[in-house]
């Protein structure tokens, strides 16, 4: 095994590439029409991104929930603030358009002001029946007057359900059939139905109609993720090879990179299909990620080659020298970026298992075609021309490179100081951080659909459904008065609480029961007494009616009962502080023995999810730094350069979450992936820099100081140059709509700034400053691994 990365192994690499150039082209280009093929398997997820494991205690939770009452997140709503409204053509129209969504197959029903019914006593057959509100249609503003009056004033079972009456803001329910919701029918039908009708109603009616639900959100959230991948791409071939061609004045070597990485992602997509894996919107970002990943293998590989022509002019020589002398070097550098990215796999959650195996293998893929396409494509082209070898000599890039080593040489002290004050200062900034579970935190803020959340958020108290399911543990236990009364008392617990909507549940329908035994008297909006009880339940037994209105709040045994409240978008901390409360008042009101009561739901799923998925990131990233440490530790066999190694990559993560701290960026999903993918991409630098100085140790005969000043000047280049292009290649996830990829993009884009001046400064300072202890062949000796050329050679 330890054979494979012998001198002699990449000789023998360098001239199978060279030798078979044809053949190997052309087992690229199968290879890629082949994972062509597998574009057809990708697929957009139609589901929400659950971040918690299948076998999770809320997840089995929540699925026994769903396997009792069914999907909950099926409620569309449309709702309109605007008192044109209430007149009789409009009011007409927004009833008919309601009815109108009750033809299609996708629809489950639909309850608007039209559907409304009155329950009323017919003491004849002592039961009770269901009255429309409205018969046919509205004839005058004297119905609509009256129709308000009673909604509002006699029909406590209807407030706040339908309308707002503080507002005069109504709505209508369009519940889609449960087995569709997780489908791209859902889909279809928002897109191609909904939207449509709903704009022409607008057109038509000069009204401002708001969307919102579950499936519709998740459907536009989808549609921006779709839209953003093409943007990705496109923007990040358009910066980095920009850059690239700054750099190398080029149209050659740019084009060259341009087909790698184009490659690249073909092979990624590929990946996506293959494993069948859908398109999540962390999955959307390897296709970019990979772009900006290859590059700077391109500029390594490129750099070397020109550098090699430069010296002596033999292209052969050359370019057995990039495959021999770097392709060991980037080999190792994109393992340790692939192990940032294979940690996810490690997680339980799916969600990160899939974006951490795709990413994975989609580097080690642009590593191999780096390898191999650059060195063969220079082998058909004529050797690089003298201003194609400029760049070599830059002025500025020799001023930077001097200040480096002025720094270095003559202000250790004052790195070291900055350093410590940088660390001090983001521990400070650590400790503001905060952990937050928003749905719509990350959603894009200017959109429409993101404005509807927040109309209805504040209109009827949020959209995110929350479920509290009451086993009574015996059949038709839940008809049980105790029970009824217990149930009741939870609810007003709820009402109290201002993130959360109305609860409903079969107690509201009792009490509309009672309610209509006595004529519709609005006092007798109550629970029955137990003598009340008997008489309400016997006309209840009778109504076919009652029975399809109870079958959504009680399961078919009697046994189960939900209660049905909605969430404001709110912070993780609040919905914890908001959970606890509610679980303290459960424990007080329902005893173990005789209830079992589990609080579920969308809200719920998602707020552990969060916390969750954090507490998974931060075991993956320690694992990362320790699997690249063992890696380190196999390279080099010295405990000092791990620690050396390690120092310049963990103070940028520091740094970047004091940041984060300071400038209110909180703890989600989305930005604690910043730390795994950002540690990945810096210790490549490092493997680079020691790789050099190593080098340089053995042609200067283990003498420290000249070692670490030849590699930095040597290497110092290029590790500028592929860091700026890492600087704005993750810059490019900024343009995103998503509140979360803009945060990855920005986050990671500052962290490697600070990994490369902590590589370029702190570095070398430490190896200059450890010296004594460090030189010293037994500790320093032939390593497993041997990742540095023989020669004494320019390696950039």
């Amino acid at each position: 095994m330890l054979k494979l990365f012998t001198k002699h192994f990449w000789d023998v690499i360098a001239r199978i590439i060279l030798r078979n150039k044809i053949g190997i082209l052309l087992g690229i280009l199968i290879i890629t029409v082949l994972f062509s093929t597998q574009w057809k398997n990708m697929r957009f997820t139609n589901t929400e991104a659950n971040l918690l494991p299948d076998d999770h205690e809320v997840n089995i939770e929540y699925n026994n929930f769903l396997s009792i009452f069914g999907e909950e997140g099926n409620l569309i709503i449309l709702g309109v603030k605007d008192s044109t409204l209430l007149t009789v053509e409009k009011l007409n129209a927004w009833n008919n358009l309601a009815q109108e969504f009750k033809k299609y197959d996708e629809v489950e029903t639909v309850v608007s002001v039209k559907d409304l019914q009155k329950l009323v006593k017919d003491t004849e057959h002592e039961k009770f029946t269901l009255e429309p509100f409205i018969k046919d249609s509205i004839a005058s503003l004297q119905q609509i007057e009256s129709l308000e009056f009673e909604l509002f004033n006699k029909y406590p079972f209807y407030d706040n359900v339908l309308f707002n009456k503080e507002t005069q803001t109504i709505r209508t329910a369009i519940y889609l059939k449960k087995d569709i919701v997780n489908t791209s029918i859902r889909k279809d039908f928002v897109a191609n139905t909904l939207e449509p009708k709903v704009n022409a109603f607008e057109e038509t009616y000069n009204l401002d109609v708001r969307i919102s639900g579950m499936p519709y959100i998740r459907t536009l959230n989808a549609q921006v993720i779709v839209s953003e991948i093409g943007w990705f791409v496109g923007a990040a071939l358009l910066v980095t090879s920009l850059i690239f061609f700054f750099f190398f004045r080029s149209f050659r070597a740019t084009f060259i990179s341009l087909i790698v990485v184009s490659i690249g992602v073909m092979w990624t997509l590929g990946i996506l299909g293959a494993l069948n894996y859908e398109i999540t919107v962390l999955t959307a970002l390897i296709p970019p990620l990979i772009i900006v990943i290859g590059i700077p293998n391109c500029i390594f590989l490129i750099n070397k080659y020109q550098n090699e022509v430069k010296k002596h002019g033999n292209k052969v020589k050359s370019l057995q020298r990039v495959i021999t002398k770097i392709g060991n070097a980037t080999l190792m550098t994109n393992i340790t970026t692939a192990s940032g990215f294979a940690t996810f796999i490690l997680t339980e959650s799916t969600l990160l298992k899939e974006f951490g195996i795709v990413a994975s293998l989609s580097i080690l893929a642009i590593f191999v075609l780096c390898l191999l396409i650059i060195p063969i494509i220079y082998t058909f082209l004529p050797y690089p021309k003298d201003r194609h070898l400029e760049h070599l000599n830059k002025r500025w890039i020799g001023g930077f490179v001097d200040w480096m080593e002025r720094m270095v040489k003559h202000e250790r002290i004052a790195i070291y100081c900055s350093g410590l004050v940088l660390l001090i200062v983001s521990i400070i900034g650590i400790y503001q951080i905060k952990i937050t579970g928003s749905l719509i935190e990350d959603m894009p803020q200017d959109s429409e659909f993101v404005n509807d959340i927040r109309f209805f958020e504040s209109e009827f108290n949020g959209i995110m459904p929350v479920e509290i399911m009451i086993d009574t543990k015996r059949k038709k236990g839940v008809m049980k008065l105790a029970t009824l009364k217990r149930m009741d008392e939870l609810q007003e617990a709820i009402n109290e609480i201002p993130e959360l909507s109305k609860p409903i549940s079969v107690v509201d329908l009792v009490k509309y029961s009672k309610q209509a035994y006595y004529n519709g008297n609005t006092k007798y909006y109550q629970l029955p007494t137990s003598q009340e009880n008997s008489f309400i339940l016997s006309y209840a037994k009778n109504s076919s009616s009652n029975v399809d209105l109870l079958k959504n709040f009680v399961d078919s045994t009697g046994q189960y009962a939900r209660i049905t409240t909605f969430m404001k978008d709110i912070g993780t901390e609040k919905m914890e502080r908001i959970e606890e409360n509610l679980q303290t008042k459960i424990d007080k009101l329902f005893p173990s023995d005789r209830y079992k009561v589990t609080m579920t739901g969308k809200a719920v799923v998602f707020q552990k999810g969060t916390k969750y998925l954090v507490k998974n990131l931060v075991i993956s990233l320690s694992l990362a730094i320790i699997l690249i440490a063992v890696f380190m530790a196999y390279m080099f066999r010295s405990l000092r350069m791990i620690v050396i190694s390690l120092i310049p990559n963990l103070l940028p993560l520091l740094i970047t979450a004091g940041l984060m701290g300071y400038l209110g960026v909180p703890i989600k999903p989305s930005t604690i992936l910043v730390f795994s993918i950002a540690f990945g991409i810096s210790v490549d630098d490092t493997i680079h820099f020691l790789a050099k100085y190593r080098q340089e140790l053995q042609a200067r005969h283990w003498k420290i100081k000249p070692s670490v000043y030849g590699a930095l000047r040597e290497t110092g280049v290029s590790m500028f140059y592929t860091s700026i292009v890492l600087f704005f290649g993750f810059s490019v996830f900024t343009i995103s709509s998503f509140g979360g990829t803009v945060a990855l993009g920005a986050l990671v884009s500052a962290t490697l700034l600070f990994a490369m001046l902590s590589n370029l400064l702190l570095l070398p300072s430490l190896l200059l400053s450890l010296e004594r202890s460090i030189a010293n062949k037994e500790v320093l000796k032939e390593p497993s691994i041997n990742i540095i050329p023989e020669e004494d050679d320019n390696e950039d």
